[in-house]
């Protein structure tokens, strides 16, 4: 009977974890690859199409990672690059203080996580100032795009934590609701990116067009938000309901090597390994797991499978291959490639050292 139940148990369970030290080393690669890119934290951010500063959404995630990084094994030299990001911009926001743009108010949440490192009180004026603007408004239709619920959640729960009121949570929700009500498709429990590929758009094998990284957002944002909200926090259960769904839904498409096709459901769109969904699904299970929403029997051999996929990304100079660019669909970024260099290079970072730092606190 002991034989039998031996070899009925999951081989999930046997697998083996990623050695501890390895981890670190390539999360610690990946940053200094991009500080070393990047050692002034006050510069502009150069493309084809403009000039952006160096507090946009695309920066505002590498520093989601290395906070993260920080909090696990914790440099001086990281924590005075954040700073120095935050105190350039005197911790405000691209476009100001009544902004409602969602890109502009991701900087937000590691403003208010180094606010927990040092009470200072000028480190969260200018986000809940923001944010209060939009608490104070009945409009709730600006999440347009599902990028937004990553960008902007995750600031109104930590606002909602730490002053210990759920207006924040209510807004948050009705936000939320408004981009499920008309981006998530309650049958497949995928989400579609924006407006403009809701059908009758169709992927070229004729199913829906569901972005990996685009979900992979969702699928972060839900678990960021989570992790902090309280117990009795208003609609804790439909994100705890949501969370789940999405999670069944990734788990048969994930690829035999671990990653995730961009098309999440049509590979012969532009097919092949990518870091950045991948890293955000690999984030979020392994959140889902250690949380206890999801449970290890079912979800391990993924969250290991998808690490494996990402971690091999990892060059020995610190670069990250296959990061596709920024866009909004399968065809943006292309080629995505080992060699190719993404037309931004720090949230792909970003994402690798938020499934890095759920692989560490699994362990």
């Amino acid at each position: 009977m002991k034989k039998l139940l031996f070899l009925l148990l999951p081989l999930s369970i046997f697998a083996a974890k990623p050695d501890r030290a390895q981890v670190l080393q390539h999360m610690h690669a990946a940053k200094s690859y991009f500080q070393s890119v990047w050692p002034d934290v006050t510069k502009v951010i150069v493309s084809p199409d403009k000039t952006r500063p160096s507090n946009i959404w695309t920066r505002a995630v590498f520093y989601e990672g290395l906070i993260e990084l920080y909090k696990l094994d914790p440099r001086a030299s990281d924590l005075k690059y954040m700073e120095d990001w935050g105190e350039f911009h005197r911790w405000s926001l691209r476009n100001g203080l009544k902004t409602r743009n969602a890109d502009d108010q991701a900087c937000g949440q590691v403003y208010l996580d180094l606010f927990d490192l040092k009470a200072d009180s000028a480190r969260i004026k200018p986000i809940k100032e923001n944010i209060d603007n939009m608490v104070a408004t009945e409009k709730a239709n600006d999440w347009s795009w599902i990028d937004c619920l990553q960008m902007s959640m995750p600031v109104y729960t930590r606002l909602g934590v730490r002053f210990k009121e759920d207006k924040y949570f209510t807004k948050m929700h009705d936000l939320y609701a408004d981009t499920k009500a008309k981006l998530y498709n309650p049958q497949e429990h995928l989400w579609w990116r924006d407006k403009d590929f809701i059908p009758p758009y169709k992927e070229p094998n004729g199913t829906n067009c569901y972005w990996s990284r685009g979900n992979g957002w969702v699928f972060a944002a839900l678990a960021r938000t989570l992790d902090l909200m309280p117990a009795n926090a208003p609609h804790r259960a439909e994100y705890v309901k949501d969370f789940q769904d999405l999670a069944a839904a990734l788990l048969p498409l994930q690829r035999k090597d671990g990653f995730y096709n961009v098309s999440l459901t049509d590979e012969s769109n532009f097919g092949g390994p990518e870091l950045t969904g991948t890293s955000l699904f690999v984030y979020g299970m392994a959140w889902g797991i250690r949380s206890g929403l999801l449970p290890a029997s079912k979800y391990q051999r993924s969250v290991d499978k998808g690490w494996k996929a990402i971690d091999s990304c990892v060059q020995p100079n610190g670069f990250l291959a296959y990061v596709q660019g920024t866009g909004k669909e399968p065809k943006d970024g292309q080629p995505v490639t080992k060699s190719s260099v993404p037309n931004f290079e720090d949230f792909g970072a970003g994402c690798y050292l938020l499934a890095g730092s759920e692989m560490l606190k699994s362990k």
